[in-house]
């Protein structure tokens, strides 16, 4: 099954303690569906400015990302510019430009409202309910959100919520939302307000699955180098979902499964900055980290 993302593509400027870069490609949409795109068919659903360089046009359309929902307008791309220290689990924010993000109204072409398998990106959750509207009958519906729309649209995010089957949040976003510090009351909050399941983020620390029956926890893959971590979240729910549509199967198994593959295409987004080590990640690489990620996590029962 194909998915349809609604996201942000967006150039950034990242520096940490291990280098620093320009203009690179970035933005939600950008990691989700390159992410994804390793699993299943994508149909991306953006805006970018007039400066938007045909050169990532190709690199996505060589991830055969559909991008027939990407529109052009006039002005310039949305940018975004952070700092890391040696702490990688929360980015300082120095600049952000909307540009022509800021006017952005997602209209999904004929060929996405059909879509089974829907990812609302880090917008507006007024936008992602109009999105919801276009869609004719999908299958899931998982979505992304962040403190300022917890704080400054609340009553929408909450009506977008209760058509959300899965909600993907860092885990301060998750005690935001809830008004609760602790993770497991949260998780009960959050779900009793539509969704079906919460995967919260934890960064270095790992990613817990919760539904209304079990709770379950991954750690984030031991790595020897990380340079950069912006998109991480993104590239997480690209995999996740990814794996999800190309199975079609929505099982608990399954969802466990997808947590790992997450956790597995996050490890390789942070190896390197922006989209350069997904650019050049080969699927037996997944294969490979996935394994590896199995026996991390693998023990015996008490004798």
């Amino acid at each position: 099954m194909s998915i349809l993302v609604v996201g942000s593509v967006a150039f950034d400027s990242v520096e940490t303690p291990f280098g620093r870069v320009e203009d690179v490609l970035g933005g939600s949409g950008t990691y989700f569906s390159t992410s994804a795109s390793f699993f299943t068919d994508v149909s991306l659903v953006a805006v970018v400015g007039e400066d938007f360089p045909a050169e990532h046009l190709e690199f996505l359309r060589s991830r055969n990302v559909e991008l027939s929902g990407l529109q052009t307008a006039p002005g310039r791309t949305f940018r975004w510019k952070g700092r890391y220290g040696y702490d990688l689990n929360e980015a300082q924010t120095l600049d952000t430009q909307l540009n022509v993000f800021e006017t952005f109204k997602p209209d999904l072409p004929a060929s996405c409202r059909q879509a089974e398998y829907v990812f609302l990106g880090n917008i507006d959750p007024e936008l992602q309910l109009e999105v919801l509207k276009q869609v004719e009958k999908p299958k899931l519906v998982a979505c992304d959100t962040m403190n300022f729309w917890i704080e400054g649209k609340r009553e929408a995010l909450l009506a977008t919520l209760r058509h959300v089957d899965i909600l993907l949040i860092n885990e301060g976003e998750a005690r935001q939302l809830a008004g609760e510090a602790n993770l497991v009351k949260a998780s009960r909050i959050i779900l009793a307000m539509g969704p079906k399941t919460l995967v919260v983020k934890r960064g270095e620390y790992g990613v817990i699955l919760f539904s209304a029956h079990s709770i379950f926890s991954a750690p984030a893959f031991p790595l020897e180098s990380v340079f950069d971590p912006t998109g991480a979240g993104d590239t997480f729910a690209g995999g996740f979902m990814g794996y999800l549509a190309s199975t079609n199967n929505l099982s608990e198994g399954s969802l466990r499964q997808a947590t790992v593959l997450g956790s597995v295409m996050a490890s390789f987004t942070v190896e390197d900055f922006s989209l350069n080590r997904m650019k050049v990640l080969a699927y037996p690489e997944i294969e490979e980290r996935f394994r590896r990620f199995k026996l991390l996590t693998e023990f015996d029962g008490l004798g």
